[in-house]
């Protein structure tokens, strides 16, 4: 009966937020996930994020029906006593419920099919470009094919990292690791490791990764002041030779984006490498030791080194338009310092986020991210509803004064590059208190 209920406040709850004292609210009822933590299939840090407060929007948004089952194991017997539902959560329940009702969550049309039977094709055309051809421009079209194989392998891998786009969760484990590891020579493992934690604390300085590029970025002068990563557990020091790049990050933006994936790579080998536990370490390794078999095999059949340059090169240009993409979508939203909050977690999704308008002839090459408030609302749909539920999410966020930001790939380029710059005017700011170098000194003197 009502009144037999054991109840707790918000504050009560907050007490319990830490590595080994875990409580969440999901509901109104208080779950213990304190030993969960560790086997949590997304990671123990959305969790710590998390922790302490209610989590229904976040628990809807990346959980199937099917997972609701499992938590009468970690119920406390508590609820939460000052449990309220803002309006705009109410309404975004609702629809994710019509969604689920309407079976959108497992309706992937052949999305998974026509992407891997492109991938795959376009890799036996490189193959044949490079095996067959001794035209330079024959090995120039296949590099630049390369990176847009690239390109559609790690949407593959994005898609079954969120949701099962194959028949079985052993198949599409072996989608995620031949997409990701074996094509592109990134790990599946790190991808989750640090996407799961971008996407619960979308745009906070201090807890999302994909906004930690301390010495080469910072979106935020916030960052001159040396923050702590909660997600890698050290300082981000703005010193004198962070200053230095960063001052200029507006033009360094562009060059640096066609050598990203190089940091990918050299991140992927320090996971796997770490004494962090890793979900199928073995696994992971197995898949990158395939790539770094086929890709330096691959560019040493071409006929010289300048040959061999020119294929690496312009197949990692081609491929930075989506490093470009991604970028795009968050650096010049609004950011944040501190925690997300369980209660606040839609209006967060729609602050941290931007859209990329386009043709629907566009959907194949961005991988449907361009409609990236809506992937990250609803981040278990198939990426062939985006464009569906657009205008519902645009509607949802009219009627609650929240922003949905669409912009064309060139005016998002432009508010990007304007963000950058701004960070990196007042990095070169004279009267900031960050030490200067012999180096600064001379390149500034003069403005």
């Amino acid at each position: 009966m009502e009144g037999q209920r054991r109840y707790i406040t918000a504050e009560e709850l907050k007490e319990h937020n830490k590595s080994g004292d875990l409580w969440i609210s999901i509901q109104g009822k208080v779950y213990d996930v304190s030993n969960w933590a560790k086997e949590h299939p997304g990671g123990e840090i959305p969790l710590l994020n998390l922790g302490g407060q209610d989590v229904t929007d976040a628990f809807i948004a990346y959980h199937p029906g099917t997972a609701w089952q499992y938590l009468d194991k970690l119920f406390t017997g508590y609820h939460l006593e000052d449990f309220k539902v803002s309006e705009a959560s109410k309404d975004y329940r609702r629809l994710v419920s019509e969604f689920a009702k309407a079976g959108m969550f497992e309706k992937k049309g052949h999305v998974a099919l026509f992407s891997l039977t492109s991938v795959a094709l376009m890799f036996l055309v490189v193959l044949y470009g490079v095996l067959r051809c001794q035209s330079v421009w024959a090995h120039l079209g296949s590099a630049m094919l390369l990176g847009l194989l690239w390109m559609q392998s790690a949407y593959v891998g994005h898609d079954s990292g969120h949701y099962q786009v194959m028949s079985s969760r052993g198949y599409n484990k072996l989608a995620q690791i031949l997409s990701g590891n074996c094509l592109t020579g990134i790990s599946i493992a790190w991808w989750k490791w640090t996407h799961n934690a971008h996407h619960i604390a979308c745009n906070s300085l201090d807890h999302d990764p994909d906004l930690q590029h301390i010495p080469v970025f910072a979106v935020s002068s916030r960052f001159f002041s040396s923050i702590t990563s909660s997600f890698y557990g050290r300082k981000l020091n703005f010193d004198p030779f962070a200053r230095f790049l960063i001052s200029y990050q507006h033009w360094t933006y562009y060059p640096v984006m066609i050598v990203a994936r190089v940091n990918l790579f050299v991140q992927t080998f320090l996971l796997l490498f770490s004494k962090r536990q890793v979900p199928d370490r073995a696994f992971n390794i197995a898949g990158i030791l395939v790539f770094w078999a086929w890709f330096p095999l691959l560019v040493s059949c071409l006929p010289n080194w300048p040959e061999r340059f020119m294929f690496v090169l312009a197949s990692f240009a081609v491929t930075s338009i989506q490093h470009v993409q991604f970028t795009l979508n968050h650096f010049s939203a609004n950011v944040y310092v501190g925690l997300p909050t369980g209660n606040d977690w839609f209006e967060k999704q729609t602050s941290g986020t931007i859209d990329i308008s386009c043709s629907s002839k566009m959907d194949w090459f961005f991988g449907g991210l361009q409609f990236q408030l809506e992937h990250h609302l609803f981040p278990r749909l198939p990426r062939c509803h985006l464009r569906k539920v657009s205008p519902l999410v645009r509607e949802l966020c009219k009627k609650h004064s929240l922003p949905y930001r669409s912009l064309s790939f060139w005016e998002a380029n432009k508010s990007t590059i304007r963000t950058l710059r701004t960070a990196a005017l007042q990095a070169r700011d004279l009267t900031n208190p960050a030490p200067k170098n012999l180096l600064w000194e001379a390149i500034n003197t003069h403005g």
